[in-house]
């Protein structure tokens, strides 16, 4: 049986929009600003994770006897860092979940919902 057979409401499924929709959108200052947004964001922090990164590479490349310090029993200099590219990784995971849930999600649910029709 299906919901038409049951009496049920059958929620109202949103319209698909042409692609002449999308191309106006994404020309939309929503949408721009939203794009601005994603990239002030993202570039910077690529930018600071792989020269970080690569900071590691060339210290555990040429800087042997500096990677090579203990700091603590058998733990090395080169350990701590090694560790805090773990680190590093998984905070700016969390702070990309946090900046995404605050500036980008509700921009991009109201894009969508204008370009679908759906906006109350």
């Amino acid at each position: 049986m299906t919901a038409i057979d049951l009496g049920e409401d059958i929620p109202e499924r949103p319209s698909t929009p042409d692609g002449q929709a999308f191309v106006d959108m994404q020309a939309s200052p929503e949408f721009q600003e939203l794009r601005s947004r994603l990239r002030r964001f993202v570039f910077p922090m690529t930018g600071f994770f792989l020269t970080w990164y690569f900071t590691y590479v060339l210290l555990a490349t040429y800087a042997h006897d500096f990677m090579a310090t203990k700091v603590l029993g058998n733990i090395n200099i080169g350990l701590i860092l090694g560790l805090g590219q773990f680190v590093t990784t998984f905070a700016i995971t969390a702070i990309y979940v946090r900046f995404a849930n605050r500036e980008l999600d509700p921009r991009s649910s109201a894009i969508r919902e204008e370009l679908e029709g759906t906006a109350k």
